[in-house]
């Protein structure tokens, strides 16, 4: 392959990469070492179920993506064993997904990561995986709306049952 081949290719995978990262409400970067096969294979299956795209990506060409997006907090980060988790859907499952595996596992290392445009340390990390899925939040907030409506309703139910005893 000439030069000028592997230049274009390097920069397709770039922008590839950039697209990724304008797109994703999360992203988490992560020293994946120490996993066998197996549990690499349970570990992707978590991610994708959730639509995690997960890829283990040359540091050089990550660390290029997010510097011509304006992103130089990771470049500290992009340096041995790098693998990057994006989500476009959910911008807490990576997080979670990846913080549970690592002490399940007690293996690999988060780095880093980004939500919604704003970067995370390994703790910011940790406090994003914290918070409860958008599922979760959803019933919570449904069920705080449905408890005074259900109070009312019993209320006019014994007011009811009231009358009609008194009938």
């Amino acid at each position: 392959m000439a030069s000028k081949d592997v230049l274009e290719l390097k920069q397709q995978q770039v922008e590839e990469i950039k697209a990724k990262i304008s797109a994703a409400q999360s992203i988490v970067v992560i020293d994946y070492m120490g996993l066998n096969v197996a549990e690499d294979t349970a570990f992707r299956k978590d991610l994708r179920n959730a639509g995690v795209d997960y890829q283990v990506l040359k540091n050089r060409l990550v660390k290029r993506a997010f510097n011509e997006l304006g992103y130089t907090q990771f470049d500290e980060a992009l340096n041995g064993p790098t693998a990057v988790a994006f989500s476009d859907k959910d911008a807490v499952a990576p997080a979670k997904i990846i913080v549970d595996s690592i002490k399940k596992l007690n293996k690999m290392k988060t780095k880093c990561g980004m939500v919604e445009g704003e970067f995370l340390d390994e703790k910011g990390v940790k406090e994003i995986a914290s918070i409860p899925s958008k599922e979760i939040l959803i019933a919570k907030m449904l069920g705080s709306m449905q408890s005074p409506i259900t109070g009312l309703a019993v209320c006019l139910n014994k007011i009811a049952e009231q009358m009609q005893q008194q009938a």
